[in-house]
């Protein structure tokens, strides 16, 4: 493995082995003794002649009073660090700002709204008092013995949290659903309702009130939740304890902050049980490794295909497991895959920049791509915020008359960000200059788990809520589960290049306008004149569709009649992964590109299943011509290392 700049670093000291710690992965101490949690390892016997059954905690006491103890140390230490580390505390003492998120600002516009129309606050209470009257008159009848009363409100059919049939089944339970609902419901209408001067401050207020509510679900307490409390009594509490345990070590892994494991991150390796698709490096530089992958196929398409993913994440997005891996799958249709693997970057890269990352990162690799296939084109696929550099660096070629690139296809990927959705709230100048004084304290970079953060925030009853339940709660331990653990696998950006995208992009959206000026060049997608594949997700909180179709738009604002449009199911992951053989979800089609997105989606298609068969049609029209299978190594370029390469091991 290598570390940020490309060299081998020296081969560390075997650790010294550690006592494993007590409830990792096992319901005691001791897993050899012990029942692992959920995994029926053998546990103690209960006598010389009785048949061995695994024992609780609660009934050996001497396994109890081990696992108290090693939780007692570590809480301590733990805890040290965390009263050093916690934002809270930095904040009174003025090491961070008190309000980096600029949240206090758009609820003292909301309070002022309050206060300047008090009918609105009247007529929201009695709406409030009103609900609840119905609710208790409701629950009367119900405790008085009429089974066919109605609720006063329903959580939607997508709200996981209320699933367990004793949300409905037990009165008390149902209560505290419904009142938690109705309070919901209220406080979201009412800040909906409130005159902003600032449209950005009110949705800023929206943004955190709906945090706040999520916060605030019943099933996030253990007294509430039925689950827990099932959980509680078959393990005689040891899921708490757990649950304790596994709080813990994401603190002590987050050095004092929470980290909440998604998934098992001991169980996937690199190369071995994820990211396997057989390939070879075959170039480097400071920023990114390319890897091109060997053949399957007898024949392969003339053009190679470059695929730029976002270095927000890594790569292996697209090359999770060989059953839903879109590299694995490319390849087995005939395409000649290169992928870029970006660099994680340390503080020694800080002053790179997002015009670096087109030149010293998108134009190398398609010289390298020439020099290891002889074409002087390539199909180009661009992920997020890789689709975004595509994008900018196409209208920089199309000024420079460079003529590299064969095909654009993107990945939920926007050029113009006017509606790009809840990550807006995050880029007023407030907001962006805590973010560059976090960087600045870190050297240079922002920190993986700084941005990982916030896209979970914009999904957070699914992305934070579910796992503290799971994992703090149940007690249980992390799944095993590739997209997750892939998701948990941050990486850190450079802070020029952050603060680019932030503020060109987001913040004045001036690629789009027209107004971003790049080596003197003032770029324009409506110059660029190739075809154009953009694929969009129906339910994508990150690249809204709405907002990729005006992308779309721009590149068919020139001369340009080769941009497509089409609409998959599911959102920003899920509707870009999805491998035919799962038969799952859909996708819209429609060749034109009218003036709305309601008049393309009225005269659209849907069709069921994956949509990657039919890109590959339109692919295939694009890019004709076959030649001789093209082995890693075979062209001008060596053979470095094996895929997946070490810039992808390397861990924020």
């Amino acid at each position: 493995m290598k570390d940020e700049s490309g060299k081998k670093p020296s081969p560390k000291k075997p650790k010294k082995a550690k006592k494993k710690a007590a409830g990792a992965g096992a319901s005691g101490p001791k897993a050899d003794k012990h029942e692992a949690a959920g995994k029926g390892e053998p546990g103690r016997q209960s006598g010389a002649g009785d048949k061995a059954r695994p024992r609780s905690l609660y009934e050996d006491f001497d396994a109890l009073s081990e696992y108290l103890t090693d939780v007692s140390g570590r809480s301590q230490e733990v805890l040290r660090e965390f009263a050093v580390r916690n934002q809270d505390m930095r904040r009174l003492t003025g090491e961070i700002p008190a309000d980096p998120l600029n949240v206090g600002e758009a609820f003292q516009e909301m309070m002022r709204g309050l206060s300047i129309d008090p009918g609105l606050v009247m007529q929201r209470q009695f709406i409030l008092w009103g609900d609840y009257a119905r609710l208790m008159a409701n629950m009367s009848l119900r405790l008085a013995g009429d089974e066919h009363v109605k609720p006063a409100i329903e959580p939607e059919k997508t709200d996981k949290r209320f699933a367990h049939a004793a949300w409905k089944e037990n009165p008390m339970l149902d209560f505290v659903k419904q009142s938690y609902l109705i309070f919901a419901r209220w406080l979201e209408k009412t800040v909906a309702e409130i005159e902003f001067e600032d449209e950005h401050e009110k949705k800023k207020a929206e943004f955190f009130t709906r945090q706040f509510i999520d916060a605030c679900a019943p099933s996030n307490f253990a007294m509430f939740n039925p689950e827990v409390i099932e959980a509680t009594l078959d393990s005689k509490g040891e899921n708490l304890l757990k649950g304790l345990k596994n709080f813990l070590e994401d603190i002590d892994r987050g050095h004092g902050e929470l980290a909440i494991r998604q998934a098992d991150l001991n169980y996937f390796k690199l190369g071995e049980n994820i990211a396997t698709t057989p390939g070879k490096v075959v170039f480097q530089n400071e920023i990114f490794q390319l890897i091109q992958y060997s053949p399957t196929t007898e024949t392969v398409a003339k053009t190679p295909m470059l695929i730029v993913p976002p270095w927000i994440n890594k790569f292996y997005i697209l090359d999770l497991q060989p059953q839903n891996s879109f590299i694995h799958w490319l390849v087995d249709q005939g395409r000649t895959v290169f992928v870029m693997s970006w660099v994680n970057p340390g503080p020694e890269l800080k002053d790179k920049t997002f015009e670096d990352y087109i030149k010293q990162g998108f134009f190398e690799a398609l010289d390298a791509v020439k020099e290891a296939t002889g074409e002087e084109k390539a199909d180009t696929i661009g992920y997020c915020i890789g689709g975004t550099m595509l994008s900018t660096a196409l209208s920089l070629m199309a000024k420079q008359r460079d003529n590299r690139v064969n095909s654009a296809t993107f990945f939920t990927a926007q050029a113009d960000f006017k509606e790009s959705g809840d990550l807006l709230l995050f880029v007023d100048d407030e907001q962006l200059d805590a973010i560059e004084r976090q960087m600045d304290a870190a050297g240079g970079v922002l920190e993986g788990r700084a941005m990982a953060t916030t896209f979970n925030m914009l999904r957070s009853n699914d992305l934070i809520w579910s796992f503290v339940i799971n994992n703090y709660l149940k007690g249980k331990d992390p799944a095993r589960f590739d997209l997750l653990f892939w998701n948990s696998d941050a990486t850190r950006m450079p802070k020029k290049v952050h603060l680019f995208y932030l503020r060109e992009f987001y913040q004045h959206n001036r690629l789009a306008k027209g107004d971003m000026v790049m080596d003197n060049y003032k770029l324009d997608l409506g110059d660029v004149n190739l075809p154009i594949f953009m694929q969009a997700g129906e339910t994508d909180h990150i690249a809204p569709h709405n907002s990729v179709y005006r992308t779309a738009r721009l590149y068919a604002s020139g001369e340009n009649k080769k941009v497509e449009y089409m609409l998959a199911g599911s959102g920003h992951i899920a509707g870009v992964i999805n491998h035919p053989d799962k038969h799952k979800y859909h996708h819209s089609i429609n060749t034109k590109l009218p003036k709305t997105l309601d008049e393309w989606k009225a005269g659209a298609e849907r069709r069921p299943g994956s949509w990657w068969p039919y890109w590959l049609e339109w692919l295939k029209g694009v890019s004709p011509g076959e030649t001789e299978p093209r082995q890693p190594g075979d062209g001008a370029l060596e053979v470095i290392e094996d895929a997946p390469g070490s810039y992808v091991k390397v861990q924020a």
